[in-house]
């Protein structure tokens, strides 16, 4: 053998060995809402793999909303489509509980050294839990807020520099802005598509929405009915119209509307599409009882779905870094949402001088002592349940029922679709 042909054989040889030390896992990601998380996502995965060069990071068609996504992943659940790692609506991790979809991560928290000291508190990790399961870590996390056009504010004599704090003044100067005519309307309030915001109402009242052994139907009690009645305040007062929620956003933008109340998590796209046509503010939203108040978190967790023992270490690693320090300091920038990692919040390095530096993202940040779980609903029927909620709430909004009727049409449904115990 010649020197040459000697060299080639150490060199290939030498190849090979590199090759199986930097043998690459590819992680197939699944994530909804792209208007949201598509750049976040480009973002955090492009930095989670320049420091993990041997991690590759695919990411699958992405699902619209939270109820497409958990519908998705409990169709590919048992077959070779299912990824190896979600993005679920906290709303939507009992789903996966009961039925045991995904990996329990408590093993893998309770062998972290250091998890607390990297922001991951007690608190944070609760927010991703069912019972005793770790089922995912909380991701992004929001609060509903109120957006407000200071323009109009100032044309029907009302200062902006003093934001409404009750329901009773949003609806006041709400009809004020709706009687300028010329298609302004006063209130776009995001009732459509889930729960959340009607959670936003009736926890605001100090309501639940089951009672605490889950067989009763809560939400028909006085909070709920108080809910119920805000919302056609809203219509026959405050000047809310029947927006889809495309058509609200568009008209918010387009400086249409007085006041929008919707998830923080949409404010970089509102600040985006805003631009410079009108002065616009953000502030807390306001609470039918300002002491026993609450809120519901909204937003996801990251879910490890593969059982595959090669990847699931990479998808420790990948799920970890994404609800970590630096997937929060990219996420709350680039979305609006409240950050899900304590380090993230107070460190100089990730977020702590962001809220200076963008006043309106503040909002939700002041309304995080007050935030408590996105319920969910036991039993296979949970989106189903949520479905009846809105369609009884599209009838106050269209006011085609009454808020009492609506509100024991709603309760009655859902009763039916609680487990039987």
């Amino acid at each position: 053998m010649t020197f040459f042909s000697r060299t080639l054989t150490a060199a290939a040889l030498f190849s090979g060995l590199c090759s199986t030390a930097l043998a690459e896992t590819t992680l197939n990601v699944h994530y909804p809402m792209p208007g949201f998380f598509q750049d976040v996502m480009a973002n955090i995965s492009k930095k989670f793999t320049e420091e993990n060069p041997d991690i590759k990071i695919h990411f699958v068609n992405p699902s619209a909303t939270y109820e497409d996504g958990i519908q998705l992943i409990m169709r590919q659940n048992g077959t070779a489509e299912l990824p190896d790692i979600t993005f679920t609506g906290l709303n939507r991790l009992r789903i996966l509980s009961e039925r045991n979809i995904g990996l329990d991560l408590k093993p893998l928290v309770e062998k972290e050294t250091n998890f607390e000291a990297q922001g991951f508190t007690p608190t944070i990790l609760n927010l991703a839990k069912v019972g005793d399961r770790q089922v995912g870590l909380a991701f992004a996390t929001s609060n509903p807020i109120m957006y407000y056009n200071a323009d109009l504010f100032k044309k029907v004599g009302e200062n902006p520099d003093t934001p409404p704090a009750t329901w009773d003044d949003v609806i006041r100067i709400g009809g004020k802005i709706k009687a300028l005519g010329n298609g302004v309307q006063g209130i776009d309030f995001r009732w459509q598509g889930d729960d959340w915001m009607f959670s936003a109402l009736l926890f605001g009242a100090g309501g639940r929405m089951l009672s605490e052994d889950e067989k009763q139907v809560a939400f028909s009690g006085a909070e709920g009915e108080a809910a119920f009645k805000l919302l056609d305040r809203m219509v026959k007062e405050g000047g809310l119209p029947v927006f889809t929620k495309e058509a609200g956003e568009q008209a918010f933008a387009a400086g249409n509307v007085g006041f929008a109340f919707q998830t923080t998590g949409g404010l970089r796209n509102t600040i985006k599409n805003v631009g410079d046509k009108f002065d616009m503010r953000t502030a807390k939203i306001p609470l039918l009882n300002p002491e026993k108040g609450r809120l519901p978190t909204g937003g996801n967790a990251v879910v490890i779905l593969t059982s595959d023992d090669t990847k699931i270490e990479a998808a420790w690693k990948f799920a970890k870094f994404a609800a970590g320090p630096y997937g929060a300091s990219v996420v709350v920038p680039g979305t609006g949402y409240v950050p899900n990692n304590e380090l993230a919040a107070k460190s100089d390095e990730y977020l702590g001088k962001f809220y200076d530096e963008n006043p309106l993202f503040k909002a939700g940040l002041s309304q995080m002592n007050i935030m408590i779980p996105w319920y969910a609903f036991p039993g296979s029927n949970g989106v189903k349940v949520t479905q009846t909620i809105v369609d009884n709430l599209s009838r106050v909004v269209e006011q085609k029922a009454t808020p009492e009727e609506a509100l024991a049409d709603a309760a009655d449904e859902v009763k039916k679709l609680l487990p039987r115990r």
